[in-house]
């Protein structure tokens, strides 16, 4: 897009708009939008459904351990709480077989427990798949609350339009049944819904959900608005150029839906685990049933001692301690504000190389106002009250920003008189008898004030035709993105911002920050070639956004990060949520996801310490199926404790 220049406080933004790239949300199709909703709501139901299998199959296991030994109904209950509990992790492996995926936890899992029921140790069948399940549940269970908090934190999205028929009439009707040439209203402070032209009104649109921009672009009759902008002021009526299936908001949700299926996929940790361990163990159990019987002949036997080594080998401290570390990162993240969507995201985060960021709203406050000024007079107070006076005669965004930052020094303001506001380049009055001009370089070079301007984003104030200071307007650094960037950068990160932003401003925040690649002035699209760029340079790419035009990339990144107070779009496309808004959470979450990841490996290693003495005492023949079950229960246990402690670590930076 053609980058707008602050001309003048009311300076008209000439920016181009971007008519084909940049997307609007919050326009009338909370349906088209929700990325969660549907999907989420099956799998609360899942959840829901998993908890009851296993409070059956829990319980079914029970009574038939305190059944006699031979007794049928034992048998039947160990089969139907066997059914209850593993139906899907059969049905799972058979699929994956088919689809040529053998060797994976599923079908490691079947495996192991046919073994069990092959030897008549019902009661370890069951029990490892009890394991198995209950591993699962407590992952799927930090999970779906994750993601239940994710989806409270949508803003309702107006799903109509206010259509003003031919009478003049106005009448809410849902945004989809608007056609192209019809006319709609927006008032102050509502979201535009349709891509349209100004028929008439004019105002100031606030067009930072979509481009990233902190300074409202002025618009009258004849200009564009497109969905997903702010009407700063008054009242506009729209004619309608694309109906909603065509629309900004449209486009910008098939591109997140396109970015989400070209995603590098994220693997669960114990699913990477399983690929290795699950061949290993069962090429040995074929190993031990086969080549000794060649020697000896003893089949019988041979195949008891595989049988066994299988029923031993299966992971059950792995299947629940490794989930459940997830689950305890995935608590505590919840807990410190951070809502993560999978225990997949947790562990690929751990393994992020490169952290690429948006600019307004995520490294800056994403608020417009004054951030400097500077007075060519010894009475700097004088200026500085004379220009806001003046400017509290206007309406203007960033009239009210000059005369905010002035009452904040403490100043009380002057009336003013003889004012004249001239549109797209500034205002004039008198104030304490002294005539005053503010406004853009250009105003004042027309006044034969100013020849050439200090600073292209700045307001200027003249005081009886004499320059007399200027303000320089813009965005501003939150207070802990310098000391949040030094320390992602202390460990060894690629930082890089990706900003829709022209590139003086980019160049004005990166000047203060420890960054390693800037890239301004981007469309959507060639943020996503961006991000491209630098996992192809340096490897996982986390890319931390919040406005509408951020949720392709959000969705493309391996691990995309959203803040919390940004667009719904953004939140529904990201793996991560960040529900403050200050960078801190950052920090946060890689300190969690490394933290878990590190202790999923110390349990993965003392399980399997622990389970590779017992296989090779059970390889020849010394380990019962008792002392199987000892080793791994015990170890399930320590493994457990150990993934607990991650739920009550102290030393991580607060994100709130």
């Amino acid at each position: 897009m053609t980058q707008a220049t602050t001309s003048h406080q009311h300076g008209e933004k000439h920016e181009n708009a971007c008519h084909t790239h940049h997307g609007g949300c919050s326009c009338g199709c909370s349906h088209d939008h929700s990325l969660l909703s549907a999907k989420e709501e099956g799998k609360a139901w899942y959840k829901e459904g998993d908890f009851y299998e296993i409070a059956c199959g829990g319980v079914l296991f029970l009574l038939a351990l305190f059944l006699p030994r031979g007794d049928i109904f034992r048998l039947c209950c160990f089969f139907a709480a066997y059914l209850i509990l593993g139906h899907e992790v059969l049905l799972a492996a058979t699929k994956n077989i088919c689809h040529g995926h053998i060797f994976d936890e599923n079908f490691l899992m079947s495996i192991a427990t046919f073994g069990a029921f092959a030897l008549g140790d019902y009661s370890e069948g069951v029990g490892i798949m009890l394991f198995f399940r209950i591993g699962e549940f407590f992952e799927e269970q930090a999970v779906g609350k994750s993601r239940r908090e994710i989806r409270s934190l949508l803003d309702l999205r107006p799903d109509t339009a206010t259509l003003l028929d031919e009478q003049g009439n106005e009448r809410k009707i849902a945004a989809k049944e608007i056609k192209i040439g019809q006319h709609i209203i927006v008032k102050a402070g509502e979201r535009i819904p349709l891509d349209g032209k100004i028929v008439s009104g004019t105002t100031y649109l606030d067009t930072s959900p979509l481009t990233g921009e902190a300074v409202p672009r002025r618009a009258s009759a004849g200009d564009v608005a497109l969905s997903g902008c702010i009407n700063g002021q008054g009242t506009i009526e729209l004619c309608v150029e694309k109906e909603l299936s065509n629309s900004t908001v449209s486009r910008i949700i098939r591109a997140v839906e396109e970015a989400s299926e070209q995603k590098p996929a994220i693997e669960r940790f114990i699913a990477r685990f399983a690929r290795y361990y699950t061949p290993f163990v069962v090429f040995c159990a074929l190993f031990l049933a086969i080549v000794p019987s060649l020697l000896s002949s003893k089949w019988w036997e041979n195949i008891y001692i595989s049988l066994n080594f299988l029923i031993i080998s299966c992971p059950c401290a792995l299947v629940l301690s490794v989930p459940l570390a997830f689950f305890s990162g995935l608590g505590l993240a919840s807990k410190k504000g951070i809502l993560i969507k999978s225990g997949a995201v947790l562990d690929g985060l751990s393994k992020v190389k490169a952290v690429a960021f948006d600019k307004t709203g995520t490294l800056t406050t994403g608020i417009f106002g004054v951030t400097n000024f500077k007075s060519c007079q010894k009475d700097e107070q004088e200026v500085l009250l004379l220009g806001a006076s003046l400017e509290n005669a206007s309406n203007h965004p960033i009239a009210k920003s000059i005369v905010a930052y002035t009452k904040a020094q403490g100043y009380s303001l002057l009336p003013a008189s003889d004012v004249q506001e001239i549109a797209g380049l500034g205002i004039c009055g008198t104030v304490k008898n002294h005539k005053i001009h503010c406004g853009s370089y250009r105003f004042l070079q027309q006044e034969g004030i100013l020849e050439k301007p200090f600073e292209e984003n700045a307001i200027y104030i003249a005081i009886d035709k004499n320059l007399s200071g200027f303000i320089t307007l813009g965005d501003s650094l939150k207070d802990d993105c310098q000391s949040v960037l030094k320390a992602l950068k202390s460990g060894s990160l690629f930082l890089a911002m990706l900003t829709g932003d022209g590139q003086e401003g980019a160049q004005k925040i990166s000047s203060q920050l420890p960054l390693d690649m800037v890239k301004a002035s981007l469309l959507p699209e060639e943020k996503l070639v961006a991000l491209k760029d630098i996992r192809a340079q340096k490897g996982a790419v986390l890319f931390v956004g919040d406005g509408i035009n951020d949720a392709p990339v959000l969705a493309s990144a391996d691990v995309g990060g959203a803040i919390g107070a940004g667009a719904d779009a953004a939140i529904e496309a990201a793996d991560i949520v960040f529900m403050s808004s200050r960078l801190t959470a950052v920090n946060t979450a890689f300190t969690i996801a490394h933290s878990t990841r590190q202790t999923a490996r110390e349990n993965v290693i003392l399980a399997l310490g622990v389970k590779g003495a017992v296989l090779l005492l059970g390889a020849f023949g010394f380990a019962s199926l008792w002392a199987a079950v000892f080793a791994d229960t015990g170890v399930a246990l320590l493994c457990i404790l150990n993934s607990m402690r991650i739920l009550y670590k102290k030393d991580l930076a607060p994100s709130r």
